[in-house]
């Protein structure tokens, strides 16, 4: 199943290390704390196990979001750079 991968940590060691782990798995960048891409149900569950330790102040965050069918069907991507959220997706020039 694709995934949308959204991060917000305020650490630059921290953020960087984890792109690099996100990119390990596969997953593509599409925005600077952003990432997308496969991942079966045993890889979500260790990625989400591996980001923990990502999540050291208040203010970081983590998403991992599953996205259907029907979501990436009906996802609307507003940009300037004709950045698909997958491919053949919708894309609206702003």
């Amino acid at each position: 199943m694709i995934h949308l991968i959204v991060y917000d940590i305020s650490n630059d060691t921290n953020r960087t290390r984890l792109a690099k782990l996100l990119e390990r798995y596969g997953l593509e960048r599409v925005q600077y704390s952003a990432f997308r891409g496969e991942l079966n149900p045993n890889d979500r569950e260790a990625l989400s196990r591996q980001v923990k330790k990502f999540v050291k102040d208040e203010r970081d965050c983590i998403f991992i979001i599953p996205l259907c069918r029907r979501c990436i069907e009906t996802a609307v991507v507003v940009s300037n750079t004709g950045v698909e959220l997958v491919k053949d997706s919708r894309v609206e020039f702003a």
